[in-house]
């Protein structure tokens, strides 16, 4: 056979079985991610953040509500925890229908709602778990007892791929640690895989979040610091890695990206009442730059 003419059949080949790849991914559903939060009424945190962010992540949000809650953009003013036989119900239901790749928790209000999770996660262990503890509000209102901060600590912690606290919520969840590193370690220690602490509460220029794994700081990131305070900036951080993670990332590349999203989201805020701004989860649908 001519040489001219078998390179037309390989070339012609590898275009068919590119389309038929093409073709297969225009096909395939998007990944589906179930989050755990509270639903807020302004939008800015909870539930919509979670869907806002995964969706930007190329992710199909399930989202199973903790709690209901009186807030707005200053502070939360009231909780009210849905049952928690009402939890594991939508969870369960879902799970038995969808392929659930990852799942993401928000707020928990109350120490049975964690055992729930617990219960439902030792279920499906190889889901990845990425657990954004959210102890306290913007505004300051404490969001989680210390009885409910310690059945975090004991119960989902040990279930946790990737945590990320900021420096508040990781001084509580480690409180006998008198360091930053030695606070990483202890979370570590209690059977996360990766820690990361974001550094918004630190009186510096810039921002400095740091990734702790295998007992030892893994990478420090450097963000320039936004003048403005923002609502629901933990939920797009930890939403936009769980979406990653179900697209198959890497860890440490979810992990980097999805804080170059959460910035971006953040640096585009918009003020839509008299406190925090909300983050423009959906900048990059305006054509906005990064």
């Amino acid at each position: 056979m001519p040489v001219a003419l078998n390179a037309i059949y390989i070339v012609t080949g590898l275009i068919i079985i590119c389309s038929i790849i093409r073709c297969m991914q225009l096909l395939s559903p998007p990944p589906i991610v179930m989050t755990f939060s509270g639903l807020d009424p302004t939008g800015g945190a909870g539930l919509q953040a979670d869907i806002e962010a995964l969706s930007s992540m190329g992710c199909h949000a399930a989202p199973v509500a903790t709690c209901l809650t009186v807030q707005d953009t200053h502070d939360v003013i009231e909780v009210v925890p849905v049952e928690s036989s009402l939890l594991i119900s939508q969870a369960r239901a879902v799970l038995e229908d969808m392929p659930v790749k990852a799942f993401k928790i928000g707020l928990l209000p109350t120490v049975e709602l964690v055992e729930t999770l617990y219960s439902l996660f030792r279920d499906y262990p190889e889901i990845p778990v990425i657990l954004d503890p959210v102890l306290s509000a913007g505004g300051g209102t404490e969001l989680a007892t210390a009885a409910v901060t310690e059945a975090i600590q004991t119960l989902l912690l040990p279930l946790t791929h990737i945590l990320t606290p900021n420096l508040l919520e990781a001084r509580k969840l480690a409180n006998t640690a008198d360091t930053l590193e030695a606070g990483a370690f202890a979370m570590l220690g209690q059977g996360c895989n990766y820690v990361l602490i974001t550094g918004t509460h630190a009186q510096s220029d810039e921002v400095i979040n740091y990734l702790y794994g295998n007992n030892r700081l893994l990478q420090k990131y450097h963000w320039p610091r936004l003048t403005e305070n923002y609502h629901g900036s933990g939920c797009t951080l930890a939403s936009a890695i769980a979406g990653l993670l179900a697209q198959g990332q890497e860890p440490l590349s979810a992990i980097h990206e999805a804080q170059r999203y959460t910035w971006s989201a953040l640096k585009h805020g918009y003020r839509s009442g008299m406190g925090q701004l909300i983050p423009d989860r959906l900048f990059w649908v305006e054509g906005k730059d990064s």
